[in-house]
């Protein structure tokens, strides 16, 4: 292996929440005081605990060494890197610069989407489990979010249940579907026909599609991403799509993600709507970075990626199935996030959710509560870390957490 994901990464005084949930702004860290004798293991916020690529520090680096950093329009080469990726990554055809705009988070731009397609009080769909940022921020924002669950099959796959998914929209009288592909918190990777499947309702009932695909690089091996934009020529223009390169590379802290958007209108409106707060300005820095993570070295580094993140998952669903009898965990194709349901494994033990999530914690491992999700006595656990400290943690979980 080329690039390093075995080495455990020091990130203390590196301003990293991950490693200091004290500090964490967004009130979703695990509560709880580490005992004395364990150290902290990350397995929380989605935030991953390997060096990044080398080409991003050095694009970066290099940009910093000139010591003017004023007004700036995006490069060129920012576009063309860009479509070079989406082109090789997700086989997308057509894409020109005038398609892509930035936008300074994933999450910022789908509220943007929603104040064009939506009014205030207008019923939102979404799938169940949803992510916790659709679920805070959408609501204060002044929409109603109607979740239709995603079910298991009997090979424990999620699956959309399309009847039910129709029959909302019906009912609330919905245009506009926020969709998470690859899903999360369950990691499911959609395959085209579930798509079409999907988008033969959308286009039955006049609903706009606003699509986060923020985790469309992290597939895992055996899947692929299918952009929803590919489904159909109507889906290609009813479909508002939001990448960032900030999950695949970890840089959240750098901001910056960017919209795809084939259909005009909707186009010319979202970007003048983002452009409202005065606050959806680019950084210099953040572009020269997509760059650098765009790069065939990136390309390369995310490949090698996806295979350690597949072998952690691996080992992860077989720990849970092999030792921790009445929980629940489906193998997720895409991200690098589990979703755990501990239902079974509580009642049998008489013991709540809280008082499990906090004999992890005071062993060292930091995961985080799946109510967050509205999903009840679930936990989420992040496995972008070496091996030995995921392999480190279930061994610790066994030994304190899920005990008799």
């Amino acid at each position: 292996m080329k690039h390093d994901f075995t080495s455990i990464l020091d990130r203390t005084g590196m301003d990293a929440i991950a490693v200091a949930p004290w500090e964490d702004p967004y009130g979703i860290a695990p509560q709880g005081e580490i005992k004395d004798g364990f150290d902290l293991i990350p397995m929380w916020v989605a935030d991953m605990n390997f060096p990044t690529a080398p080409t991003i520090c050095e694009a970066v680096i290099q940009r910093a060494k000139h010591p003017a950093f004023g007004y700036f329009s995006p490069r060129k080469e920012y576009y063309s890197s860009i479509i070079r990726w989406q082109k090789t990554r997700n086989n997308v055809q057509g894409l020109e610069p005038r398609h892509i705009g930035y936008q300074n988070g994933v999450l910022g731009g789908v509220l943007s989407a929603l104040a064009v397609l939506c009014s205030a009080g207008d019923h939102v769909l979404v799938h169940a489990p949803t992510y916790v940022g659709f679920l805070e921020e959408v609501g204060e924002a002044g929409y109603h979010l109607i979740g239709s669950e995603l079910v298991k099959d009997q090979d424990g796959i999620w699956r959309m249940d399309y009847e039910d998914m129709e029959r909302k929209i019906k009912k609330y009288k919905i245009h506009t579907m926020i969709f998470c592909s690859p899903h999360n918190p369950t990691g499911r990777v959609w395959e085209r026909e579930e798509l079409e499947q999907a988008f033969e309702i959308f286009k039955r009932n006049d609903v706009f599609v606003i699509s986060d695909e923020i985790w469309s690089d992290l597939t895992l091996e055996g899947s692929t991403h299918i952009p929803l934009q590919s489904v159909s020529e109507d889906a290609r223009n009813r479909t508002v799509a939001f990448y960032a390169p900030s999950k695949t590379f970890n840089l959240a802290g750098l901001i910056g993600s960017y919209h795809i958007i084939y259909n005009d209108y909707l186009r010319a409106r979202i970007k003048r709507q983002s452009a409202l707060p005065a606050y959806n300005s680019m950084n210099v820095l953040s572009m020269h970075a997509l760059i650098g993570a765009y790069k065939q070295e990136g390309m390369e580094w995310v490949d090698e990626l996806r295979g350690v993140l597949t072998g952690n998952v691996d080992y992860a669903c077989d720990f849970i199935w092999n030792h921790f009898k009445g929980v629940d965990v489906s193998k997720p194709q895409g991200t690098y996030m589990l979703l755990l349901d501990c239902g079974e494994w509580l009642r049998e033990h008489h013991k709540t959710i809280d008082e499990l999530l906090l004999a992890g914690v005071e062993v060292g491992v930091l995961w985080q509560d799946g109510r967050q999700f509205n999903r009840p006595d679930s936990i989420r656990m992040n496995l972008a870390l070496p091996l030995t400290r995921v392999k480190e943690a279930f061994d610790r979980l066994e030994k304190y957490a899920f005990v008799d």
